[in-house]
């Protein structure tokens, strides 16, 4: 029997959960999920980028089914992109991503992509999820978690959070930090360039008699300086002097003009809480990995394939009531950049003599053999 939408009896075990607790601020960068998607991830190419190839990477990964239906949905496109790479985008950035399920009875029809800053948690009496709250600008519509029947409205996949029971943790905070330096970085290079990479001078007033600049010629000759020869397009332009002045020649060090470092430490940091290896970025001094194959398996056994399955496995089970038994998962037999391994996992199964055939099938994973003369 159901109450509510759950198991008579759930709740005399369940333990009470706490509700959302805060993550202490570190650092003077955007604490807003809105800012740091605009700084982190909108304004920097190496947060994007590392953001896309593992989103990319889940949405064009094989996936084995259990129901030719419930392979079509996951591959149906959501709001015009692609399902799973939106729901790992959200999963990465955000660390929540909803999945609201839009059907009948009788079946699903769609699988539709919820933003995770629009929706809130709507706990019970014990701290247990009841419900989802969407809010788009003054309107919001409440999403109870399962109808009479079991059948769940939202499907909520969610990363770990050590200090919070309704929300995950993305991966965009903890990369604020070094999105920020990034950005820095990048903006001083600019301003840089903007003034020929350099202060190239400045003008020295020495009258002889120990007298200095009065305030209205000191503010004439900057707003001269800055509006004729300040900027790269007006480089190399010469000046004329008047009496009294003289040019000095200055110049910054090489130590102080190379940010190349900074930027380049930054960005391996950036790449690292996205779980992407840094050569495959194209970031230089990074040599961890042999060569660039060995780097993009790392990337899909240690990134792509755990973010996959994680949004497969969440999506099979809230489609049970309509599947049974149904079950979602990567087909790393038809990955590519894993084909090599596995070809290694095939060749010491096949010399394996102690084993007979339906152990090495089970093994790898292949259903048992028909018996001859069964088809028939």
């Amino acid at each position: 029997m159901r109450w509510f939408g759950r198991k008579a009896g759930r709740e005399v075990s369940r333990p009470v959960l706490a509700r959302v607790q805060s993550v202490a601020r570190i650092g003077e960068w955007p604490a807003s999920y809105e800012a740091q998607v605009r700084e982190g991830y909108a304004g920097n190419p190496v947060a994007q980028r590392a953001v896309r190839l593992v989103a990319e990477g889940a949405a064009g990964a094989p996936v084995a089914a259990s129901d030719p239906a419930l392979a079509a949905l996951v591959a149906e496109r959501s709001a015009g992109q692609p399902l799973m790479e939106t729901l790992a985008s959200h999963l990465l950035l955000h660390g929540n991503a909803y999945a609201r399920v839009l059907g009948d009875g009788v079946r699903v029809h769609e699988l539709f992509a919820l933003r995770p800053e629009r929706v809130t948690v709507e706990p019970d009496a014990l701290g247990w999820p009841a419900a989802y709250r969407y809010r788009v600008g003054e309107r919001t519509e409440r999403m109870a978690c399962e109808d009479m029947a079991g059948r769940p409205a939202v499907i909520h996949i969610r990363g770990f959070h050590p200090l919070d029971d309704h929300y995950g943790l993305g991966c965009l905070g903890a990369a604020a930090g070094a999105v920020a330096i990034h950005n820095a970085a990048t903006r001083w290079n600019k301003a840089l360039l903007d003034n020929a990479a350099r202060p190239s001078g400045a003008l020295v007033y020495d009258a002889g008699d120990g007298s200095v600049l009065a305030p209205e010629q000191f503010e004439r000759l900057r707003a001269e300086m800055e509006g004729a020869f300040q900027g790269a397009d007006n480089a190399g332009r010469p000046m004329l002097l008047e009496g009294g002045l003289k040019w000095q020649a200055m110049s910054m060090t090489p130590a102080d003009m190379d940010f190349m470092a900074l930027k380049a430490a930054a960005a391996r940091e950036i790449a690292l809480a996205f779980g992407v290896p840094p050569m495959l970025m194209g970031l230089p001094g990074d040599n961890a990995y042999a060569n660039y194959r060995e780097a993009n398996k790392a990337l899909w056994r240690q990134s792509i394939v755990p973010a996959a399955e994680r949004i497969l496995g969440a999506i099979a089970e809230g489609l049970r009531p309509w599947f049974a038994n149904a079950s979602l998962a990567v087909d790393v037999d038809r990955v590519p950049a894993l084909g090599e391994d596995r070809g290694r996992l095939w060749e010491r199964v096949s010399a394996a003599d102690f084993l007979s055939d339906a152990e090495k099938r089970a093994m790898l994973g292949i259903e048992p053999a028909a018996p001859q003369g069964a088809a028939a």
